[in-house]
């Protein structure tokens, strides 16, 4: 393991600091297979390896998932290819597949076979005997005559019958000579690598060593991050270097601001992580360990503890030597075992097997094991009582407890990633979108996290994109060239290749003439132009590279035929007897005016090549409807409950797809979905809800929703949000708008302010009531002057907002 751990990282592949019980060896640590110092976080090897445990234990490896593929060469190479194989898995007949498989045998009909599918219940581990018990119409289905009844019996038949094969995720096997003489191989068309014919459990058995090659994205993430860092900074970040002390990285934990790190990024860990303001190494593993079903429930009590603000008890005086850095309570399956070698003499095999017993509920074992800790511990002084009680506590929580040295690595893992996020994170996201980029929903999640970070995501741009995504020396994020849906990296790289020999791009013009023509195609440059990658060059707008006036033909059109006239030029001079300039110069070609697109236009292209709106959003045009009309966004409708105490729910957002469909019985309805800047979702309207609001589910329309959460009328009256009235949300501000209200301390009220104010109100006239509180700023007491203007109304457009909030001392509210 150390030969290719070794060869991993001289060969530049990222490598993980170890998985599991292995990051307790202090030789596997002090050979460089692992990366974390298991004395300093007392990791036991005991857990890894002991004269108790019969089968050899394996290590598992992250390697970043790009560099995987070439470790596993390496180790093909070094060893031979028949001393290296893939381990094959079999897929076997599960009772709705052996149905459908018998029914497709026997001819039943595809829609019968599927009626008797549907009868098994959609639950893990359903087996026909089981659904036999459940399901009497089944039973009696079975019982019967005919060729549904045919089918059900022979299924029964070929239930965890072998259906297919496949190969283990990330097993695999090296042995010291030619594999054919220890076990059975074979081929697979999905595999550069013989498989072996034995499954996992079988292969070890027959006595061959599992290595885990497992992909880790985490790791290319880092890999990515710390590249991009030091082409921007010239500062090399080694990871097993980072102080695992920096303040800026507690203070992101504490604020609970991990998204796009690693293993704290949900929303119910940021939650915890604010409660218990983590300000060491040791919290974190806790909370890995702790963030499980089962010990969840655990976390309020360890909170509460680390704060003083409950008294950290130990049944046992001698258990605070472990237990302390837990405050108290029981963690880590490697605590269980040290305290029953300290309370009750146990062996560190005995420690071990304890350990495994109850982690998997081996009642049997344990039973056989407890008069012994009792018996021992009360030799060692300790009360029975106390140990009784100890022995009960481990039983309930051991089967959740954690394995502290996995726990301990993948904290590395994910304190890194924090590290990178709270000290660089221009580049640290950049690498999150880059390694996301195949996921438009991610892609928009990271990118709106970015927002609220206060770094810009800006489009592509022809003398500023990489291929991936990029910083530039504003500290702002580039999309890169190759997120652009059928731009190529071939073309990509080649525009770059260009750009770095000969200096940035200086017009359109002397792009085409400089980029090779065969890499960068029509197509290409069509998809850039949508994106906004030519927006630099402002001689010229979108619409024209891509449309033309009858008869015409496009601006790509005309540059691309312009730049082969020009190089036949230049290659004819060269030809030339005499050589030289032939005096003859191709002129650029005529461009002619056209409207340039509005912003919508401009962003739905956007969408089309990159999957997502980039430089701006249709809803932008109601920023002012959604801050003053909405009370709620669409993220929180995956939270059904916590909207109930708001009442009315108002919504806003864009149509970004629909669909009228008949139900079985033959009754229209809908699905209405729609996007905002948090989320997506999706409604479904039935009977007359479908009928009165039907004429609204149109894809590009702007909506404005209002309803309730309430309880279904039927099955079993779950919570649901329910839509009472929909309107267009560019009509909301006029029907909904009474009154626009100015706020201006007095400090700030002079002749240039109240110029300023009578010039906007004389400019946009309107039905709207205009009212003025003036305020003293430096008087606490909140009181305010509120005059009512009796000569001006106003229309509160856009254009006034903005030029409103564009003044110093003017905050203004519509309601």
């Amino acid at each position: 393991m150390q030969d290719f751990t070794t060869a991993a990282r001289e060969m530049g592949v990222s490598v993980g600091p170890g998985r599991g019980s292995a990051a307790g060896s202090a030789v596997a640590y002090c050979i460089g297979i692992t990366n974390v110092d298991p004395i300093a976080y007392d990791l036991l090897f005991e857990r890894f390896l002991n004269p108790d445990r019969v089968s050899l234990p394996d290590i598992d490896i992250d390697f970043d998932d790009e560099g995987r593929d070439a470790v596993i060469k390496w180790v093909v190479d070094k060893y031979g290819f028949n001393q290296v194989s893939h381990i094959i898995t079999y897929g076997t007949m599960a009772a709705k597949s052996s149905i459908k498989d018998t029914g497709r045998v026997l001819e039943l009909p595809l829609a019968d076979t599927n009626e008797v599918a549907k009868m098994v219940p959609e639950r893990p581990g359903t087996t026909l005997d089981k659904a036999f018990k459940e399901v009497g119409e089944l039973d009696q289905l079975r019982r019967g005559k005919g060729l549904k009844s045919d089918v059900l019996r022979q299924a029964i038949k070929l239930e965890g019958s072998i259906r297919n094969t496949g190969i283990h995720a990330c097993g695999v096997i090296i042995t010291p000579d030619d594999i054919r003489k220890y076990i059975p191989v074979t081929v697979a068309k999905d595999a550069d690598l013989l498989v072996t014919q034995f499954d996992n459990s079988v292969v070890e058995d027959a006595g061959m060593l599992k290595m885990d090659f497992l992909g880790l994205k985490t790791l290319t993430i880092i890999k990515t991050a710390c590249k991009l860092i030091k082409e921007r900074h010239g500062v090399e970040i080694i990871t097993d270097d980072i102080p695992l002390t920096d303040e800026k990285t507690y203070e992101l934990y504490q604020a609970g601001k991990t998204n796009g790190t690693f293993q704290f990024e949900s929303g119910g860990m940021q939650k915890y992580l604010r409660d218990l303001k983590p300000d060491k190494f040791e919290d974190l593993i806790a909370m890995n360990a702790l963030y499980r079903p089962g010990p969840l429930e655990y976390i309020p009590e360890f909170v509460e503890r680390k704060h003083g603000r409950k008294q950290v008890e130990y049944d046992l005086p001698d258990m605070e030597e472990y237990l302390g850095e837990t405050y108290g309570i029981t963690v880590y399956q490697e605590q269980v075992m040290r305290l029953s070698q300290k309370l009750a003499n146990f062996t560190k095999g005995e420690a071990d097997v304890l350990r495994k017993a109850m982690g998997k509920k081996k009642k049997d074992i344990i039973d056989k094991m407890k008069p012994d800790f009792i018996e021992r511990g009360e030799k060692n002084g300790h009360p029975k009582d106390k140990l009784e009680k100890v022995w009960k506590d481990w039983e309930a929580f051991a089967a959740y407890a954690f394995n502290k040295s996995h726990s301990t690595c993948y904290s590395v893992v994910a304190y890194h990633t924090a590290y990178l996020k709270a000290n660089y994170p221009p580049e640290y996201m950049a690498a999150v979108l880059t390694h996301n980029q195949n996921n438009i929903e991610k892609v928009t999640f990271f990118m709106e996290e970015c927002r609220s970070m206060g770094i810009k995501v800006l489009g592509p741009d022809v003398n500023e994109s990489d291929v991936i995504f990029s910083v530039n020396d504003q500290g702002e994020i580039r999309i890169g060239l190759g997120a652009l849906k059928g731009a190529g990296e071939a073309a990509a790289l080649s525009l770059i290749e260009e750009r770095t020999a000969n200096g940035p791009f200086k017009s359109f013009f002397d792009f085409i003439e400089r980029v090779n023509l065969k890499a960068m195609n029509k197509k290409t440059m069509e998809v850039l132009a949508q994106a906004g990658a030519f927006d630099l060059f402002t001689e010229f707008h979108r619409r024209q590279y891509l449309e033309a006036p009858d008869g015409d033909v496009t601006l790509i059109e005309k540059a691309v035929k312009y730049a082969q006239k020009k190089q036949l030029e230049e290659q004819s001079a060269q030809g030339s007897l005499f050589g030289g300039d032939s005096g003859v110069d191709v002129p650029t070609p005529r461009i002619p005016e056209m409207e340039p697109y509005g912003e919508i236009q401009k962003l739905n292209l956007e969408k089309e090549v990159v999957g997502l709106f980039i430089t701006g959003h249709p809803l932008d045009q109601f920023k002012y409807e959604l801050k003053t009309y909405t009370n709620a966004t669409f993220d929180l409708l995956d939270d059904i409950p916590a909207l109930q105490s708001k009442g009315e729910v108002r919504l806003g957002g864009a149509v970004s797809d629909v669909a009228h469909r008949t139900t079985k019985n033959g009754k229209p309805f809908g699905i209405l979905n729609m996007e905002d800047y948090s989320s997506t979702h999706s409604f479904y309207l039935f009977g007359d809800d479908y009928m009165r609001l039907k004429k609204f589910m149109e894809v590009g329309w702007f909506l404005f929703i209002t309803g309730r959460v309430k309880n279904k009328p039927w099955g079993d009256g779950q919570l649901e949000f329910k839509i009472d009235a929909i309107d267009l949300l560019s009509e909301i501000r006029e029907k909904r708008t009474g009154m626009l209200s100015l706020s201006v301390p007095i400090t700030a009220v002079d002749e240039k302010l109240i110029n300023g104010l009578m010039g906007l109100v004389e400019k946009y006239p309107g039905p709207c009531d205009l009212r003025f509180n003036v305020f003293d700023p430096e008087d606490g007491s909140g009181l305010a002057v509120e005059l009512m203007s009796r000569k001006f109304k106003v229309a509160p457009g856009n254009d006034l907002l903005d030029a409103l909030e564009a003044m110093p001392n003017v905050e203004c509210k519509i309601s």
